[in-house]
């Protein structure tokens, strides 16, 4: 993965959270890399903030049992597990994704996904939608935590780019109303590097779904490991 650096000027920038609060308030914000901020592409605000469409709910699909919605935002994807019948939990280090995440009637915790969260080790499917997978920049280390939130026969529902699309690791910014948040790692995951990354992370590829336009992978614990995996498009 290429990963590059930011200028320590730019500390003094609005912080990530308080830009994306911004944005779910209703600025416009786009999201690029911090070399390139002009170059942003527009963060979809307007549709993680709506309901879960029918991709969403054959992503969904994926899930069993009680969930925890690793970087729940606004709680789109956590309301349709809910209405689905599982057990859920949203998790979000922006206060206002929590606010409006229980404001639809979802648990949620305000947080690092990376502190101690409740039922620790006991969850049934840990989802990372919405290229959550980027959160830390560190697909790897994102995946290992995971992996730790379940319990013994867990297992992982992640949100990947499609096959071509090329893994990277960069800082990144949210841009609102023209001004630039300081920097954050974020990473892609691709379709063709799920396998080496779960290995790495100590999981097991179970299957890669093509869910309309998205890619979803499902890793749990498995012994079978890479062999064990198929892929469904």
């Amino acid at each position: 993965m290429t990963i590059s650096r930011p200028d320590p000027a730019e500390d003094r920038r609005v912080s990530f959270t308080d830009a994306f609060s911004s944005a779910l308030r209703g600025a416009p914000a786009g999201f690029g890399r911090a070399e390139a901020a002009a170059h942003a592409d527009l963060l979809p605000v307007h549709a993680w903030s709506g309901e879960a469409t029918t991709e969403d709910e054959a992503l969904l699909a994926l899930c069993e049992g009680a969930t925890i919605d690793l970087g729940c935002g606004p709680g789109r994807m956590a309301a349709a597990l809910v209405r689905r019948g599982h057990r859920t939990l949203g998790v979000d280090v922006v206060e206002e994704c929590v606010r409006l995440t229980r404001a639809r009637g979802v648990d949620a915790v305000h947080g690092s996904l990376f502190e101690t969260l409740p039922g620790e080790g006991s969850w049934t499917t840990a989802l990372l939608a919405d290229g959550n997978v980027g959160i830390g920049g560190d697909p790897v280390r994102l995946l290992e935590r995971a992996a730790a939130i379940l319990g013994p026969a867990g297992r992982v529902v992640v949100e990947v780019a499609g096959p071509g699309v090329r893994s990277t690791s960069r800082w990144m910014t949210l841009e609102v109303d023209g001004v630039a948040c300081r920097p954050f790692r974020w990473a892609v995951l691709g379709t063709d590097d799920v396998c080496a990354v779960a290995v790495a992370a100590g999981l097991a590829v179970r299957s890669i779904e093509r869910v309309g336009r998205r890619w979803v992978a499902v890793l749990d614990r498995g012994v079978e490991g890479v062999a064990g995996s198929r892929m469904v498009g």
